[in-house]
């Protein structure tokens, strides 16, 4: 059996198991609260592997290791960032989001403040991080085939974007949370599985010796011992200034932006109280850790054993490194069947963990439009509960296709690179609003709504005329590096990672639209900071 109908087999039989988990859990879904939390039943170490399977992204999983096999010790910085920021998230966020809030961020903002313009903003928000979040799951899915079945037409990429995109409509209208837990606790499995198993075989080659292994990646890298040292990707000599700033502003957005992720704020209401939120967080940070160290092996692996070189040809970005890897290592220590079998299994794993990611994504998005903007803002809270969900539904098929369109025209850019534009997002618009919410007594309504307008506004302007979209040159292959054609150039914002400026704007944004505006309401901050400090009340009340 060739490497393509096994990794088509092997893919089909996930697709099956988790078609059957999101039907089964559509029978269990009965209300809102089970569309949109699961009905709450999730424990703290289910919810800890699904924490891990939302998180465990595409962009983690593929964009790593192949930052890592093309740009040495930089590329690794990703795997630190989106590894620390876990702790923002723990220490700050986690416990006090799960007691004040219901269903989705905007509830902790509006519970002290004006509903509809906060919920407006929130939902706007979560949207635009969703699908910046989604694009690079897309672009995941249309390089594993193309690599899969040595497709070049850009037809055939852009027909699995499609399906991916169908794939993770059904799950979240079919199974609702629910249904997407589940698809997530498998995915995390098996990716683990998939990942430990490949780091045992590479150090397994070379005796455990991971300064062996090191030696060998600078080797075949073709750039000696600087691949082991910092500065091939970020603040190189060409670069100068821009380049450090760039690097400060990657790992300012990867750390903050967690805490301010649509898809993973969620997560914190599925379980029964705040002590679980807690321990789910832990029990992610533990899965999560295990995997980033173990991207270290499988970028540096891919280095060694498939070269920079032959990786880069396969995928300018990188996004291939992971699977070559498998199929090499396969060859080497099982025979060509091996490498097969190999092959086709890290395939099938990452589609999996597109799938689930997506479906996280599309919940986290379409929970927003149905519970912030229809039930609050335009029905003023008369909406029913099957209303709600029936326009969670239909958005869920809305943001989807915006997803799908937008993803086939980003299949060149690599997916950790996007991902870490949607944090920068996240921790621009969505973190500011939070912290402010939940530990300042002053901050009021036009604070929230200047912070996420203001952060969010001013991190996609910059993203616009930064070298990501235009002005960045073109490549070996004589492509241009950017969105745009290489002719095209109105690039000003030197930087390709907005964060360093465009986090601290959202903050100064929520700080002066709150003490520029009248507005106090101390008794409802007081209110708020006994429920999220003790949990009381946040059962019964529905936040307005």
């Amino acid at each position: 059996m060739s490497h393509e109908a096994l990794a088509i087999t092997l893919f089909l039989l996930f697709v099956g198991l988790t078609l059957f988990l999101t039907v089964r859990a559509s029978r269990q879904t009965k209300d809102a609260t089970d569309f949109y939390a699961g009905g709450r039943s999730f424990s703290a170490g289910q919810n800890g592997l699904a924490i891990g399977g939302d998180y465990m992204s595409a962009a983690s999983f593929l964009g790593i290791a192949g930052i890592i096999a093309l740009s040495g010790y930089d590329g690794f910085l990703y795997s630190i960032g989106f590894l620390v920021a876990w702790l923002v998230a723990l220490l700050l966020v986690a416990e006090l989001m799960r007691n004040s809030g219901k269903f989705t961020m905007a509830d902790v903002l509006a519970f002290r403040m004006s509903p509809r313009p906060v919920r407006t903003a929130a939902g706007v928000s979560t949207i635009t991080v969703s699908i910046f979040y989604l694009l690079a799951q897309m672009v995941g899915a249309g390089a594993l085939v193309a690599l899969l079945f040595g497709l070049t037409s850009e037809s055939a990429k852009a027909l699995t974007i499609v399906g991916v995109g169908i794939l993770m409509i059904v799950y979240v209208v079919v199974g609702g949370m629910k249904g997407t837990t589940w698809v997530q606790i498998v995915k995390a499995v098996l990716l683990m599985g998939g990942a430990t198993l490949i780091t045992l075989l590479v150090l397994g080659k070379y005796g455990f010796n991971l300064s062996s292994l090191l030696s060998e990646a600078a080797a075949q890298s073709g750039k000696g011992d600087a691949f082991l040292e910092p500065g091939l990707k970020y603040g190189t000599e060409a670069q100068g200034l821009a380049g450090k700033l760039d690097l400060i502003s990657l790992g300012l957005a990867l750390v903050l932006g967690t805490a301010g992720l649509p898809h993973i704020l969620i997560r914190f209401y599925t379980v029964p109280t705040a002590r679980d939120a807690r321990k789910s967080v832990l029990w992610g940070i533990g899965i999560i850790g295990v995997f980033y160290l173990l991207t270290l092996v499988l970028g540096f692996g891919a280095a060694a054993l498939v070269g920079s070189k032959t990786i880069a040809a396969s995928n300018a970005a990188g996004n291939t490194a992971a699977p070559l890897l498998a199929e090499r290592i396969g060859e080497i220590v099982f025979g060509d069947v091996g490498g097969t079998i190999l092959l086709a299994f890290i395939a099938a794993v990452a589609f999996a963990t597109i799938l689930a990611v997506v479906a996280g994504l599309t919940l986290a998005s379409s929970s927003s439009v149905a519970h912030d903007l229809y039930a609050h803002v335009i029905r003023k809270g008369e909406a029913t509960e099957q209303e709600e969900v029936r326009v969670a539904k239909i958005s869920a098929f809305v943001i989807g296709a915006v997803a799908i369109v937008l993803g086939i025209f980003a299949q060149k850019l690599n997916v950790a690179f996007l991902v870490a534009l949607a944090f920068a997002v996240a921790a621009s618009g969505n973190l500011p609003a939070i912290l402010y919410s939940l530990f300042w007594k002053r901050f009021n309504t036009a604070g929230a709504v200047a912070a996420i307008y203001g952060g969010l506004g001013s991190a996609v302007v910059l993203v616009i005329f930064s070298p990501v979209v235009s002005g960045k040159g073109v490549g070996p292959d004589g492509k241009s590096l950017s969105l745009f054609p290489a002719s095209v150039d109105f690039q000003w914002f030197p930087l390709e990672n907005p964060g360093l400026v465009s986090i601290p704007l959202g903050f100064l944004f929520g700080y002066l639209g709150t003490v520029l505006s009248k507005e106090y309401r101390a008794d409802k901050y007081t209110e708020m900071e006994v429920r999220s400090l003790t949990g009381v009340g946040a059962e019964e009340a529905t936040p307005h």
